[in-house]
């Protein structure tokens, strides 16, 4: 085996040395890549299920049942009794137009317009007493004892959860006032902050499941079809999942675990141990037989979880270092400077590899500009500098002229 072949950097590890150093090899291999999406996500209420029952008129509140912040409420249940000055008066109205009906009724001789104005005084009775924040079931009452009551019942719209309260007996409010804040927790919302790129797994209709820390319990969700909002702050996308949410286990603002299992198009894949990332350039080393492994600058694609796509630098079926590369790369680095010391190697003025001359000789992998000879580590810069050498000369790239 010809070492002047070897790209410079390359360095020879033997058996034993390689067994110490834990040094492994693999096949990089082209093949769709599975991988989960763990992200974080926040329990939030489904604002298009959220109750909050305000105070329609000014009024003293009166009672107060025990429900409290995280207590279960049914539909129509009672949650505090106030009085207003106009309750009274819209009750005598609403009194006075059913009785009226009745009357007209048991006589039989009403004309049908009669019937029909009653009717509707009646009707806006009603809605002046609902307009108070009295309840169809109190009023209904009402019509069968044609008796007045001095309290209007503050019933819970929706069953659900309590999740705010702010009233006390003799309060005394005004219209606007926000007195209980109920949600329908059967549904939840699921609300994550994830990276621009994992936005392209989390589609509408994607189904991660969503799981509790340290419980057993795990639930379905839904990718909402509402469109990721982004957050300046953050530098996030705010995702919203759906959940069916059996046994009210979700709660506002807890924290839950999502996963999505997200497998990818068949594609050149590798470990993410196996590149070196300088952060001005990507690193893996190639197996080239005999216990010599060969620098190979690479350039990469996605990273998911554990393994890094790489897009150009390296071919399906080329075995590199998965394990062991730091001591492989500090191997190298030694081998270059030593290189260097003997006047073997040049910087490539173009991306800055180190070249050796008398290899870039041989390929013709070199320029002439200005009086001074470029050397390269590839054709491709050799030709990007010949294209504009005004740009790549300015760097003191030139060669270290090899001793004769």
């Amino acid at each position: 085996m010809d070492e002047s072949d070897f790209a410079p950097g390359t360095v020879s590890v033997g058996p034993e040395k390689r067994q110490l150093a834990g040094i492994r090899i693999a096949e990089a291999r082209k093949e769709p890549v599975t991988h989960t999406l763990r992200v974080l996500g926040r329990v939030a209420a489904d604002e298009t299920a959220l109750y909050v029952i305000n105070a329609a008129t000014a009024g003293w509140v009166m009672g107060i049942s025990d429900v409290t912040p995280g207590a279960l409420v049914k539909k129509d249940e009672v949650l505090a009794a106030f009085y207003a000055p106009e309750v009274l008066g819209a009750q005598q109205s609403y009194v006075y137009s059913l009785n009226t009906l009745d009357r007209l009724k048991s006589e039989g001789t009403a004309l049908p317009s009669q019937l029909t104005s009653v009717e509707v005084s009646v009707q806006q009775a009603r809605d002046a007493l609902h307009n108070l924040g009295m309840s169809d079931i109190q009023m209904d009452a009402i019509a069968k004892t044609k008796e007045r009551v001095q309290q209007i019942e503050m019933r819970s719209p929706a069953t659900g959860i309590v999740i705010a309260r702010n009233i006390f007996l003799g309060l005394k409010f005004v219209q606007g006032t926000e007195f209980f804040r109920i949600a329908d927790l059967r549904r939840v919302w699921i609300l994550l902050d994830v990276y621009e790129n994992e936005t392209q797994y989390l589609k509408p209709g994607a189904k991660p499941r969503v799981s509790l820390a340290g419980r057993n319990a795990s639930f379905e969700a839904v990718v909402s079809d509402v469109l990721p909002l982004f957050d300046p702050e953050s530098r996030t996308m705010k995702v919203r999942l759906e959940a069916d949410n059996p046994g009210y286990v979700l709660r506002p603002d807890m924290f839950v675990d999502v996963e999505l299992p997200v497998t990818l198009e068949a594609t050149l894949s590798v470990p993410t141990d196996a590149v070196l990332d300088t952060g001005l350039k990507r690193t893996v080393f190639v197996d080239r037989g005999g216990g010599f492994f060969e620098p190979r600058e690479v350039e990469t694609g996605r990273r998911l979880g554990n393994t890094v796509e790489i897009v150009k630098g390296l071919s399906p079926g080329e075995r590199i270092v998965v394990s062991g590369t730091f001591l492989i790369d500090s191997e190298s680095r030694m081998e270059l400077a030593a290189a260097g010391m003997t006047g073997g190697l040049a910087e490539d003025p173009v991306c800055g590899t180190p070249v050796s001359v008398k290899k870039a000789e041989e390929d013709g992998r070199k320029s002439v500009y200005q009086g001074k000879t470029y050397y390269f580590c590839s054709v491709e810069c050799r030709e990007r500098f010949d294209k504009e050498p005004q740009r790549y000369a300015g760097k003191d790239a030139a060669a270290v002229t090899p001793e004769k």
